[in-house]
């Protein structure tokens, strides 16, 4: 089983490590965004900001212009 697991680090080319260190980030950007959106204090500030995607903005439209 250690064998299948097994990683040549030596042989891995640029995109390897690029790949792999963009994997890693991503990970870690999720795992923080799941603890920010479900952490209990940030409940207000982020349902306060609930509605903001269906929110139209007649001000700023191009078509009023």
């Amino acid at each position: 089983m250690l064998e299948y697991f097994h990683t040549d680090w030596a042989a891995m080319t640029l995109n390897d490590w690029a790949g792999m260190i963009i994997t890693v980030g991503v990970f870690v950007l999720m795992i923080w965004a799941y603890v920010h959106v479900f952490h209990p204090k940030n409940k207000e500030k982020l349902e306060s900001m609930r509605h903001i995607p269906l929110d139209d903005d007649d001000e700023d439209s191009e078509d009023t212009k």
